[in-house]
């Protein structure tokens, strides 16, 4: 592990707390799954209509006003891009040495497959994404901006993904993980 961070966590964390009240001042709380809701109600309301209305939960998105929520896709294109640059930029400082995206324990548990590790990481992501929307938002939305307002559904993901996280570690690797 890297004991000699770029920037503390504590001074990320006052920044991440000015930039998100800085954003829901200026537009609204953070968060972008609901993004891609909108985006496919806005789709089925001019394809079909009469479908996109009889679906309770797609029936709430896509109307007008959901027009000018686009700042959503630049914060979906900001993350993908900014993300990219920052793995380019911090390539030679990962704390696993030259596979710094294949941590030991992974490989000691899966093998050395760069393929079988990204399938495992899109589909976690992607079961987290789930569960984030079944609670009305994502992770993003939940764990930074919900829980920030002290939204119960937030606290209530929060505290049930991290449980399940730890759970899902020791069981995969059998035990390993120490939490401190």
């Amino acid at each position: 592990m890297n004991d000699n961070p770029i920037i503390s966590w504590k001074i990320a964390g006052v920044a991440l707390g000015l930039l998100l009240t800085l954003a829901t001042y200026l537009v609204s709380p953070l968060g972008v799954s609901t993004q891609f809701v909108v985006t496919d109600a806005i789709v089925l309301h001019k394809v079909a209509p009469a479908v996109a209305e009889s679906n309770t939960y797609l029936a709430k998105y896509g109307v007008e006003q959901d027009w000018g929520v686009g700042y959503g896709w630049m914060l979906i294109f900001g993350m993908i891009v900014g993300g990219g640059v920052t793995a380019l930029i911090f390539r030679d400082k990962q704390p696993e040495g030259d596979k710094g995206s294949m941590p030991a324990m992974w490989t000691a548990k899966f093998g050395p497959s760069e393929g079988k590790r990204y399938a495992a990481s899109f589909f976690g992501g992607l079961l987290l994404l789930f569960g984030a929307r079944l609670a009305g938002g994502c992770t993003s939305g939940h764990m930074i901006s919900g829980i920030s307002q002290l939204a119960v559904s937030s606290m209530i993901f929060g505290v049930v993904t991290f449980a399940v996280a730890i759970l899902v570690a020791k069981l995969i690797y059998n035990n390993q993980v120490k939490i401190s």
